[in-house]
Parts: C-alpha cells; sequence; structure tokens
C-alpha cells in the first residue's frame, strides 16, 4: 500500500494512546433505520416472541479462496482447525505474537478450499497483510462494510432469533428443518429461493443466520417478515442491535493490540491512514499510561476454552505461558438504578452534570474502557453501557480481577472523562462521578447461560 499510513499518524500524534483517545470517530455504526418500531419491543422480541436482525451492511466479508485457504486459517486462529469440513462455521480469534487480541470474527467455511471471514474491517486486514507476507496461496475478494464500500454489498445477511424463530423459519420453509447442528450450515427455502444457512442462537432459543445473493435481499425480508407478524416478529433497528451483544456476553470492541509491537511496524506501514485501525477512538474513565494498558488476551475475554495447541499459530508460545497467568473475568454489571437517575437528572439541572447517557446505548468512542473499582482500588474495566428492556435497568459488560469477580460482589464504576482529558467531538463539558454496581453472571440471560453451556 502507499500513500500516508497509520505509523505516519502515530508519528503525528507523538504516540498511539494521544492519537486513540483525541481519535474523532465515535461508536462502531450499524447503518441501518434506528428503529421500526420502538427499541424496547425491538428488544423484548428476542426473549419473548422473534426479532430479524439486519446485518448486510456493518461487517466486512472477507472471501479467501485457493489450496492453502486451510493453513492460512491455522496459522492464524488459536482455536482448532481439525474439524474443518464444508458447511460449517467457526469462531476465528487472532493474536500478536505476544498473546494479545488482534480480533475476533467468524469464518464461513463455504468449501474446502473457500472461506468467508466476517466482522469487523480490522480481521480481514489482519488477514491479507500475512497472506501476502509469508506467501500463501489464496486469492481474496473482499466485501467491505457499506462504509467504505463505494458499490452495493455481495451479499445480504439476517439473523431470525428468539423463541419463535425456529417456527418461523420450518414455516418459511415449508417443511421440518432437520440436522443443522450447532454452527453447522445447510439450505432452505424462502420464498421461492434457496437459502444458504447458519444454525446458532441467542436468549437460549435455536435460531438462523440467512445469507444468499444481495439481489435476493428485499425478496427474503419480506418473507420472513410476512411469515413471523403472527409469531411476534420484529425487524431490529441500530439502536437494538447495538444492545444485542450484551445480554448474550460477547465483548464486541476489545482494542487491536497492534500499536506498539516493534514486531508489527510492517504491518503499521502497511496499513493506511484511512484504515479502520487508523481512525477508531478509546473512551472512558480509565486512563492508561500507553496503549499496551488497553490490550486483552483470549483468557481475559473468556475464550480459553478455545484456545488449542494441537497446531502452530501466531502467538502460540505466548498464550502457552499466559495460560497459567492470572487473568480478568468476564462478568455483568447491574448499575445502580438511582446512580443513573442521578446522571440523568443532571441534564436538567443547573451547573455541573454528568456525562451525557444516550439511550439504549451510551457508546460515544469505538473502544470504550470505564474504571472499575472495589474499596478503592482499580479491579477491572466496564465495556459498553447499555439500558435492556428486558430487564429494566442499564448493564455493562465488565472484565474484573478474581477477586473481584464472584457474582453479588459491590463495585464502582467511575462514569465520565477526566476534566479536558481529550479531544473527542462526542465528548461535552462534563465532570466524572460514580456508579454502584452489583456483579452478575455473564451472560446475564439465564436461558443463554444454560443454553452455552450445553
Amino acid at each position: 500500500m502507499s500513500g500516508e499510513t497509520l505509523q505516519d499518524r502515530i508519528d503525528a500524534a507523538g504516540d498511539p494512546l494521544t492519537m486513540l483517545r483525541n481519535a474523532s470517530a465515535g461508536p462502531y455504526q450499524f447503518p441501518i433505520k434506528a428503529e421500526f418500531t420502538n427499541w424496547r419491543d425491538e428488544q423484548e422480541a428476542w426473549r419473548h416472541s422473534a426479532v430479524l436482525f439486519d446485518q448486510s451492511f456493518h461487517m466486512t466479508d472477507l472471501y479467501i479462496e485457493g489450496p492453502d485457504t486451510r493453513r492460512l486459517c491455522e496459522f492464524l486462529a488459536v482455536n482448532s482447525m481439525s474439524n474443518w469440513r464444508k458447511n460449517t462455521a467457526k469462531q476465528f480469534v487472532h493474536c500478536t505474537e505476544d498473546g494479545f487480541i488482534v480480533g475476533d470474527a467468524i469464518i464461513f467455511i463455504l468449501d474446502d478450499e473457500r472461506v468467508n471471514i466476517v466482522n469487523k474491517p480490522s480481521n480481514a486486514n489482519w488477514v491479507m497483510f500475512h497472506a501476502e507476507r509469508h506467501g500463501f496461496d489464496v486469492e481474496f475478494g473482499l466485501d467491505a462494510r457499506s462504509l467504505d464500500n463505494a458499490g452495493r454489498r455481495r451479499c445480504y445477511r439476517f439473523e431470525v432469533q428468539g423463541p419463535n424463530a425456529w417456527s418461523i423459519l420450518e414455516k418459511l420453509n415449508g417443511e421440518p428443518i432437520e440436522e443443522f447442528r450447532f454452527f453447522g450450515m445447510g439450505e432452505i427455502s424462502i420464498a421461492g429461493r434457496r437459502v444458504r444457512a447458519l444454525r446458532h442462537g441467542m436468549a437460549g432459543a435455536a435460531g438462523l443466520e440467512l445469507f444468499g445473493p444481495f439481489d435476493d435481499y428485499g425478496l427474503v425480508r419480506d418473507a420472513v417478515l410476512e411469515a413471523g407478524e403472527p409469531e411476534g416478529l420484529r425487524a431490529a433497528g441500530s439502536k437494538t442491535y447495538a444492545t444485542a451483544a450484551h445480554e448474550s456476553g460477547w465483548f464486541p470492541s476489545p482494542l487491536p493490540a497492534i500499536y506498539t509491537a516493534d514486531s508489527l511496524a510492517d504491518y503499521r506501514k502497511w496499513l493506511p491512514a484511512d484504515s479502520f485501525e487508523a481512525s477508531l477512538s478509546i473512551g472512558g474513565s480509565f486512563i492508561g499510561d500507553a496503549a499496551d494498558d488497553y490490550y486483552l488476551t483470549p483468557y481475559d475475554l473468556g475464550y480459553g476454552h478455545i484456545v488449542k495447541f494441537d497446531h502452530d499459530f501466531i502467538g502460540r508460545d505466548a498464550l502457552e505461558r499466559k495460560a497459567a497467568e492470572p487473568h480478568l473475568h468476564k462478568r455483568t454489571l447491574l448499575w445502580s438504578k438511582d446512580d443513573v437517575v442521578r446522571i440523568f437528572a443532571s441534564m436538567l439541572g443547573d451547573g455541573d452534570r454528568f456525562k451525557f447517557m444516550d439511550i439504549p446505548a451510551s457508546h460515544y468512542a469505538t473502544c470504550p474502557y470505564d474504571d472499575v473499582l472495589m474499596k478503592g482500588q482499580r479491579v477491572g474495566i466496564s465495556h459498553y453501557p447499555v439500558y435492556t428492556s428486558n430487564l429494566r435497568s442499564w448493564i455493562s459488560l465488565a472484565l474484573l480481577d478474581e477477586n473481584a469477580s464472584a457474582p453479588g460482589a459491590e463495585v464502582t464504576l467511575i462514569w465520565g472523562e477526566p476534566d479536558g482529558g481529550t479531544k473527542k467531538p462526542t465528548v461535552e463539558r462534563h465532570v466524572q462521578t460514580e456508579v454502584a454496581c452489583q456483579v452478575r453472571p455473564c451472560p446475564i440471560s439465564v436461558a443463554a447461560r444454560e443454553s452455552y453451556k450445553a
């Protein structure tokens, strides 16, 4: 790649953390309608009826084809590829040589030598760089997210989830849907089209992720909505989608650990200055001394069970060492309702106000990191506060030290940034305040928690 690079932007800012904390980018964007009905009913639909999530626009798809496809994925993934086979999907977690997370995505194994990797643009960049650097015999087809894409998308992608999802899908298919194992793929019929589908679920119920050629976008979407209306299915807008990860316990935006290591200097020079990694922002009350302080391991994020040492991959040696070291524990924080009311009330008074809480998702940076304290000592970070109508409460995901991770423990979250801390345009003048929180399991949804165990 030519022109200005990520490394050039870091050099201009003076250091990576200054660049990231002052970046103008706000939260990750979901370019669909904000609400189709209202976000409260849309949230409750995934627990009580069914919901249609439209994922057609906000994720980047990287298609990989060639004789080295599997070998490339094994080289990068911390999880095993031993059961690689057509019509399955796998989580794809990848790390630096130091064992810190770069990103995670889903690999759709479309054929023995053809896959699609789906999630944020940073995943595609990491894969393409290493394929080029190490000479893997593969070809790429990049279908960038809509914000980075001057043309139309290659495929639509929908999720149908919730307790009524399966009956709606079988109604569309015209017959029972069988032989779909968890994270297995197959085909069903919708409106006369053969639609490829991946089975997974949220809120403890089975559902399907549907994908196919974008020309069928409207036809398939309309058919799903029509079939689902009698069973309470609702289309979910961007406000609802921005809160979907939290009840199911997925940590959506760890900072990619690429900004500091000398070994990644070539990667930073490969990434352009307008890349996702060069544009994202860090926000929140946690103030590290350097960008390294924001890096996380797979063990911190609850991925320890998928790290497998049955293959050689980038970061293997570091993760073998880290496996026995202390790590953070993923939990849900249930926010004090009194403190939330106090924060909102400050918007209506004279004098100092607290950081505005947008509802239902109070995200003002791409990678939010808020301090969590116990008895005045820092014990972890909080990530992505949201209001969920299913609990009638504000919650956030947290990564906590072991001594603060027991369900029922009382901790304190610092809400807001230090005075004069950054130049982010999403941060208004405000003062910090404390929010009392109770530690809860993750996922907080009992049905989701039990289904994940199964």
